[in-house]
């Protein structure tokens, strides 16, 4: 709270829109095309996201939120659909209740609806398909913008590669070489931290940051004891 004014903690919504802003502006210094990053069947496979939703949401319009079994169901069923075995068949409820550690009732029990998941089943599900943590529960946006994070630390990458290549780095003197990733990264990184300060609605939310960042500065020269 800074003078009274509680400072509002950036919501799923807010990180998404810097994210998508931070990508687009990566595709442009690549010249990628928006619909290869933006691709709305990629993104919702990746993310558990329903296609419409994606769509929704990349525009900036307010998609809904399911609840949690709602949500639950969405991207369990995407899971089966494409998350499939190496002959290109889906996997059984056997085989998953085999793989996550349960019976095979309660696997056709959480995939039909008929209970509710609890953390321990969707950390097994998800350990079974191979998928991040949080991909079965995680809001919408927020599922959105992790798989678009992703794709911002490959066109970061791409972005090195050919920095360097345009560029290479030479020795200073002492054999070592510029590290231009390091470089890279941090300008990507100070650029995302003032465009997030940018977006807070008063002067007393962005006194707030820099209040944060001082102390932060401080604590960091202060020498170790």
């Amino acid at each position: 709270m800074t003078d009274g004014f509680p400072v509002s903690a950036p919501t799923a919504t807010d990180r998404l829109a810097a994210t998508v802003a931070r990508v687009t502006e990566l595709a442009g210094k690549l010249s990628v095309p928006s619909a290869e990053v933006f691709d709305i069947a990629r993104l919702s496979e990746a993310s558990g996201v329903p296609a419409d939703v994606v769509r929704a949401l990349l525009a900036g319009r307010p998609a809904g939120e399911p609840d949690l079994q709602t949500r639950f169901l969405q991207r369990f069923d995407l899971l089966r659909r494409t998350r499939l075995k190496p002959n290109g068949r889906r996997y059984t409820q056997q085989e998953i209740a085999d793989g996550a550690g349960m019976s095979r009732q309660q696997a056709g029990a959480l995939i039909n609806g008929d209970r509710r998941p609890t953390m321990e089943h969707c950390d097994a599900i998800q350990r079974f398909f191979r998928v991040h943590a949080g991909f079965l529960t995680a809001e919408d946006p927020e599922a959105l913008a992790g798989a678009l994070q992703r794709t911002e630390q490959e066109l970061l990458q791409r972005l090195t590669e050919l920095d360097r290549a345009k560029a290479p780095a030479l020795p200073d003197g002492t054999g070592r070489e510029t590290d231009r990733l390091e470089r890279l990264l941090q300008d990507h990184g100070v650029r995302g931290i003032a465009w997030r300060a940018a977006q807070l609605p008063t002067d007393q939310h962005r006194d707030k940051v820099t209040e944060w960042l001082d102390m932060l500065l401080e604590s960091v020269k202060r020498p170790e004891s």
